[in-house]
């Protein structure tokens, strides 16, 4: 055993003091400051896991399939053709497969109507899954469509020249962008100008059963609360935002879609196929106990649960649609040029 040294006392002149000072700043980095909620690398991964397993994941397209037709049947309210389309966040391509479905108007007094895929001359899907993207390449609704493939390197740079696509469309895959003001303004830069946007995204009380649920399973079981359920945009949020990246003739609305599910396992295990789970930076690591997760089905039965003995889920969509500005656009009458009294219309009384 080495024996202990002792450092021999100095007479004080000896001993040099040196003080320094660091002082450190925190730098934000060039650009607009970025709130940074979700972790990107992570999601690409659960997107190419889902893909994986082809079979299952067709299986759970359930959800993507009907909004992508929900979103795609209101560009027929535009009468117009494109001959060049921007599917941002492309996913399996569900906006391609919906737009090649036949007699897309839901108008019952049409018994037949062409398929969108018909107005539109080229359409690009991109996404920064290529395993998700290509999922289902070798289906037959990609002979009858013209439409190219482009692997992202992220959904949040986008790598297009400005004035490209006559129209943009995404579909359930802006609700995990960290930077969506960002996000508008490429696409609204790459946008043709008098040319359309078009999304559908979740949105505010989206799986508001399991996210009270899973929250009251945790207070029980440990103590505490560790959000499992990402956060989502408010539609009273998204107006503004389409308007500072400055869309025109803005329209926002919103539609809920409820799904009944056997239990909470089968609607989480659909979540994970579907590459919709959990991302949130700094998330706990490793799956929900097993504890919390049995206390969560009894007290989202008890709070929730359908009399038949399923569980519904809300999925709540924002849908939203926004005009690039153009020469030749519509514009709103001056202000005060109306012609119509709104007393005659409400009637009676002064409107103040």
């Amino acid at each position: 055993m080495k024996p202990a040294t002792l450092r021999p006392f100095l007479p004080r002149p000896a001993i040099r003091r040196r003080i320094l000072i660091r002082r450190n700043y925190a730098v934000q980095a060039p650009g607009n400051p970025t709130l940074q909620v979700f972790d990107r690398h992570a999601k690409y991964l659960q997107k190419e896991r889902a893909a994986a397993s082809v079979e299952r994941s067709r299986q759970v397209d359930y959800l993507k399939d009907e909004v992508a037709i929900r979103l795609t049947e209101r560009l027929l309210d535009i009468n117009r053709t494109f001959n060049h389309v921007l599917d941002l966040g492309a996913n399996s391509c569900n906006i391609a497969r919906a737009i090649t479905l036949p007699d897309p108007d839901p108008d019952p007094s049409k018994t037949t109507s062409p398929p969108l895929s018909s107005r539109i001359a080229h359409l690009t899907a991109a996404d920064s899954s290529r395993a998700m993207l290509y999922r289902d390449a070798d289906l037959p609704f990609n002979q009858e469509i013209n439409l190219t493939r482009e692997v992202l390197d992220d959904e949040e740079r986008l790598p297009f020249e400005g004035n490209t696509f006559d129209a943009v469309l995404s579909s359930l895959s802006m609700h995990w962008i960290n930077d969506l003001p960002s996000v508008l303004a490429q696409i609204n830069h790459v946008l043709k100008p008098d040319a359309p946007f078009m999304a559908a995204m979740f949105g505010g009380d989206t799986l508001f059963e399991l996210r009270t649920s899973l929250q009251l399973a945790d207070q029980e079981r440990r103590g505490g609360v560790s959000p499992h359920v990402s956060p989502l945009a408010d539609v009273r949020d998204m107006g503004g935002l389409l308007q500072k990246a400055g869309f025109k003739m803005l329209t926002v609305d919103v539609d809920d879609i409820i799904v009944d599910f056997p239990d909470t396992f089968a609607l989480m295990q659909d979540l994970q196929a579907m590459g919709e789970s959990n991302a949130i930076l700094g998330r706990e690591a490793g799956p929900i106990k097993k504890d919390v997760l049995l206390a969560n089905e009894g007290i989202y039965r008890e709070l929730h649960g359908n009399e038949d003995g399923t569980i519904p889920a809300t999925f709540r969509m924002i849908y939203m649609i926004g005009w690039k500005e153009g020469p030749n656009q519509s514009q709103p009458l001056p202000r005060g040029s109306g012609q119509i009294n709104i007393k005659d219309i409400l009637g009676g009384g002064e409107v103040k």
